[in-house]
């Protein structure tokens, strides 16, 4: 009898999976004639519906919703219902309508390109950046992350995403493969990215992707911009073509088109932190940005609109009270001694600025004299002048355990062209400290206590030197 209960019992279980696999098989997404189809069966339960809504990247919809016939969430991101019939949905999302940025000759774009810098296969800075693709296999998720998809290869065992992202691993990107295609998901910040795909071991640039890059090794990479800022335009229903540019494009009017929208014009795209002058050509007329106040005026005298970006700061400066005028300078600003004006607030100056991620010297100049700033403890050495010293959006903490007795431990390395004065760290609870702001690539470096060059003993990386005492090696990816 207990063998026959046995036998029910691994029945019931085949029949649940089996069960459950084709419920699994009737929620699917597929790639077909240049759209993605999503398929959701809604005999399903709930938790293998949402399962399908996260697969395709649709975030704010839940199987509740769907269930009671509210398909807004799809909708809004860009499905439209192709069948809906016996409880099963079909939505399709078509992969040109996803280019937010229609352009009219989209390969002019490749007029400005990255170049590698040091490291192949790594771009360096670049002013902006619009993507062209012939078809948009690649794009931004509601929920923030970026999905890649590969059209094709239904032979392939393995497809992975290999790119500047991740460290160009062989092992990191495996692609899901789906009914015609491979997709992928990833976390990306804005910025410029170089990648491919390695399909079954053979390495590949985007078929899909019309701007490719010599990776300065030889090779020929994709490259792809992860924006950061949209462009607005409000009204100008009557115009025929609006265009925006300034001084990142060298203000060509004819590249970067803006797409109409139901109250106005916008282009979204990428663009590197700093301060930018731009415009709006309205049928080949100027104008400056209506809904900017900031205007700035070039060397021939036009007009433009001035934009900032970066990273918010806050400079301060307590106490001098009969003070006249205060300014911050630094390398921010060439060391202008009258570019930004602190204001006075209670017993503080103060001064709210936007700056690119990096690193900083600065000063305070007070009644036109000179002085670091007094509550902060990192310092660094220009040309003989001691000055503070400021990291913008840090990525990197440098530490040192112990030395409770030195008086000045500081950090030397390429950052700095191994300026003996270093960057001066912090002492704080037995432990050294300061923060930078370092881009992808390879650093050696070495930390100075009291005068004496030390390895960092919390880094196992190190490399030889030509005075033989050896350098410590960090890699930012």
């Amino acid at each position: 009898m207990r063998g026959k209960v046995n036998i029910w019992i691994i029945g019931l279980l085949l029949l649940c999976s089996i069960q459950f696999a084709a419920a699994q098989k009737r929620n699917t997404l597929s790639i077909a004639d240049d759209h993605l189809l999503l398929k959701l069966d809604l005999k399903s339960s709930k938790s293998q519906i949402d399962s399908a809504l996260k697969t395709a990247g649709i975030s704010k919809a839940n199987a509740a919703a769907i269930i009671n016939g509210d398909f807004n969430d799809f909708t809004n991101d860009g499905w439209v219902m192709v069948s809906n019939q016996d409880n099963t949905i079909v939505f399709s999302r078509s992969l040109v309508d996803l280019n937010n940025n229609p352009q009219s000759r989209p390969y002019m774009i490749t007029s400005f390109l990255p170049d590698s810098n040091g490291r192949p296969g790594y771009p360096a800075d670049v002013k902006y950046g619009v993507n062209a693709y012939s078809k948009a296999v690649v794009y931004t998720l509601a929920s923030g992350l970026t999905r890649f998809i590969l059209p094709g290869y239904p032979k392939a065992k393995r497809a992975f995403l290999s790119g500047s992202f991740n460290n160009w691993s062989t092992l990191k990107g495996a692609m899901q493969k789906n009914d015609g295609g491979w997709i992928i998901d990833i976390k990306l910040n804005p910025g410029v990215y170089e990648y491919k795909f390695i399909v079954d071991g053979r390495w590949m640039t985007d078929p899909n992707n019309m701007q490719n890059v010599e990776d300065g090794d030889g090779n020929t990479n994709s490259v792809f911009y992860k924006y950061n800022y949209t462009f607005k335009l409000k009204g100008f229903s009557s115009a025929k073509k609006i265009s925006v540019a300034g001084d990142f494009n060298g203000y060509n009017s004819n590249e970067l088109m803006m797409g109409k929208k139901a109250n106005g014009w916008e282009l979204t795209m990428y663009i590197n932190d700093g301060e930018h002058s731009y415009r709006f050509f309205i049928d080949g007329k100027a104008i400056t940005d209506p809904d900017n106040p900031v205007k700035v005026k070039d060397g021939q005298g036009n007009l433009s609109s001035e934009l900032k970006m970066g990273e918010p700061v806050i400079f301060r400066l307590k106490g001098y009270l009969t003070a006249k005028a205060v300014f911050v300078a630094g390398e921010f600003n060439n060391w202008d001694p009258t570019g930004l004006s602190m204001k006075k607030a209670g017993d503080t100056w103060k001064l709210s600025t936007v700056l690119p991620a990096g690193n900083y010297s600065y000063k305070f100049i007070v009644d036109g004299k000179w002085i670091t700033d007094p509550v902060n403890p990192h310092k660094s050495v220009i040309k003989g002048q001691v000055n503070s010293f400021v990291a913008v959006k840090p990525n990197f903490l440098f530490k040192l355990q112990g030395h409770d007795n030195a008086k000045t431990v500081s950090l030397n390395g390429v950052f700095n062209n191994w300026d003996p004065n270093g960057y001066t760290l912090a002492h704080n609870n037995g432990e050294w400290s300061i923060a930078l702001h370092l881009k992808p690539g390879k650093y050696l470096y070495k930390f100075r206590v009291d005068g004496d060059w030390i390895l960092d003993p919390g880094n196992k990386l190190w490399e030889p030197n030509e005075f033989g005492t050896g350098n410590s090696v960090l890699w930012i990816e």
